[in-house]
C-alpha cells in the first residue's frame, strides 16, 4: 500500500493538487471531504457545524475506511486530506510508514484571500467568530507548525499552478517495489 496524502490549510489546492498528481503517477485520487459528503450526506462544513466532535469522528472513520480498503491495499492513491487533521487525534492514527504526506505550504494572506475570494460572504463555521481573519491566522500558523513536523514533504505552493506542483513533488519521489521512497 502506498498512499500519498496531501494536505495544507484550506484553499491551498489540495485537491487541483491531487487530481494533477494521480493523473502523473497513474494511480486513483480520493478527496476525503468528497468521500465524508458521499458517506453521510452531508458536507463537512454542515457536519463541523453539528459540532467539531462530530465531524473529527466521521473523518477519522473516513480516513480509516481508505487506509483499510482492499482497492487501496492493492495500489498507489493520492488522498486530499482537510487542513484541520492535524487537529484530529484518532485521524492522525491512520498515518503510517508506507505513506507520504506532503504539506502544500502557502502564506496565511494567501489563504486567507482565496477564503474570502471563495466564500460569498459565508465563512466556513470554524471562522465564525468575532475577528475571523485573525482567527484563520493563528490556526494557520499552529497547524503549520504541527504540518510541519509531521510532513515527510513540504512544497511551496506560492505562484504554482497545481500542474507544476503535482510535477515537484512526483520529481522528489522514488517508487520502489517496497514502497515510496
Amino acid at each position: 500500500m502506498e498512499i500519498i496524502f496531501l494536505t495544507g490549510p484550506k484553499h491551498s489546492g489540495k485537491t487541483s493538487v491531487g487530481r494533477a498528481l494521480a493523473f502523473l503517477c497513474s494511480c486513483d485520487f480520493i478527496d476525503l471531504d468528497d468521500m465524508i459528503t458521499q458517506n453521510t450526506g452531508k458536507t463537512p462544513r454542515e457536519l463541523y457545524a453539528e459540532g467539531p466532535e462530530i465531524f473529527r469522528k466521521v473523518e477519522a472513520e473516513a480516513l480509516a475506511a481508505i487506509v483499510k480498503s482492499d482497492k487501496v491495499k492493492e495500489s498507489r492513491h493520492v488522498v486530499a486530506i482537510g487542513g484541520g487533521t492535524i487537529d484530529n487525534p484518532d485521524a492522525l492514527t491512520m498515518f503510517h510508514d508506507n505513506c507520504l504526506m506532503v504539506y502544500l505550504d502557502v502564506s496565511a494572506e494567501n489563504a486567507w484571500g482565496r477564503i474570502v475570494n471563495s466564500s460569498n460572504g459565508a465563512l466556513p463555521p470554524f471562522l465564525q467568530t468575532d475577528n475571523p481573519e485573525k482567527t484563520h491566522r493563528a490556526l494557520h500558523e499552529k497547524r503549520a507548525a504541527a504540518y510541519w513536523e509531521m510532513a515527510k514533504m513540504i512544497v511551496d505552493t506560492e505562484g504554482k499552478t497545481p500542474e507544476e506542483i503535482a510535477g515537484e513533488i512526483l520529481s522528489k519521489i522514488t517508487f520502489s517495489p517496497d514502497g515510496l521512497f
